[in-house]
């Protein structure tokens, strides 16, 4: 790994944490949480929207078209694998996090309830390990 791959490997990684460092500090000096949310949300996306671009840069630089059209499309392939996994799990985070509490709640006052109330945290879960079986198929395409 050369010195030039090292630092393409650290600049998305530096930026973020200098945005996270940044967001912080406006936060503490009165921004709403709004705003600093907003700013974390639009620094994900150029950062997203460089890694994305550079990689096309470069293959479309290099002879072999048909390597470099292989080499985007496992790309591709690796992304929507990692979006369909963390899109499902937070959709299921976001599920849990509303069902468990009710489910607490009406175990609390009814014991009997638990078996019918823990189904629906269960349900919750289902969308993450859907998510997950989806990147497995993708992945195992891959080739």
């Amino acid at each position: 790994m050369s010195i030039f791959d090292f630092v393409m490997l650290a600049v998305p990684v530096v930026f973020l944490v200098v945005s996270v460092i940044l967001a912080i500090k406006a936060f503490e000096k009165g921004k709403s949480r709004k705003k600093t949310v907003l700013m974390q949300i639009a620094s994900f996306a150029g950062v997203f929207a460089l890694c994305m671009i550079c990689p096309f840069v470069a293959s479309a630089a290099t002879t072999d078209a048909v390597a470099a059209a292989n080499a985007s499309a496992n790309g591709m392939a690796y992304i929507g694998a990692a979006i369909s996994t963390g899109l499902s799990c937070v959709g299921g985070g976001i599920a849990v996090g509303n069902g468990a509490p009710a489910a607490i709640g009406a175990t609390s006052e009814d014991p009997k309830a638990f078996g019918k109330s823990i189904i629906f945290v269960a349900l919750g879960e289902g969308i993450a390990l859907y998510g997950m079986l989806i990147s497995i198929m993708i992945m195992s395409n891959i080739g």
